[in-house]
């Protein structure tokens, strides 16, 4: 008898295992990168040397005030207008922060920032960047001084 009804739970057992939903052809939610995503960038140069002038200007702005400031050396190849809807110290004053939701980039965030270093010399990080667009801006230093490098944008994010 004992033997018997192992038997019997084993059977319902593996009926029970061939019946189940769970191993249906359900894929787990994964983000697949988008390489088609349309590009905002493509009319600008891949490289634009950037005026730092006009960019520490913006350290003074106030959230909610509109901007316009011509960032490259020459202010017909790249001008952000738009408002700032961002402005924070951070690390006793050591380092702050602008980011500016630009209006004739179709929304795109501008962001800076501003590092002061322990020597006394300022360092800046930034970029231009939208999720829904394929292509983006990094702030970079160069040789000569700052640039603007356009990059792909799953170059730097990771989905």
């Amino acid at each position: 008898m004992k033997n018997l009804r192992n038997c019997a739970v084993c059977v319902c057992f593996s009926i029970i295992s061939l019946c189940a939903f769970a191993q249906t052809e359900t894929r787990p939610p994964v983000n697949e990168p988008d390489y088609n995503k349309p590009r905002q960038f493509d009319n600008l140069p891949a490289r634009i040397p950037v005026n730092i002038n006009s960019i520490s200007s913006l350290f003074n702005s106030t959230i909610g005030v509109e901007v316009g400031i011509g960032i490259s050396e020459d202010p017909s190849t790249l001008r952000i207008e738009g408002q700032v809807i961002a402005n924070s110290l951070t690390n006793n004053e050591k380092q702050q922060n602008v980011v500016i939701r630009s209006s004739n980039f179709n929304g795109s965030g501008f962001t800076i920032s501003k590092i002061i270093e322990t020597d006394g010399s300022v360092t800046y990080n930034g970029r231009i960047i939208n999720l829904k667009f394929g292509d983006l801006y990094s702030l970079e230093k160069d040789k000569e001084g700052y640039v603007l490098v356009k990059k792909n944008f799953y170059d730097l994010i990771n989905e």
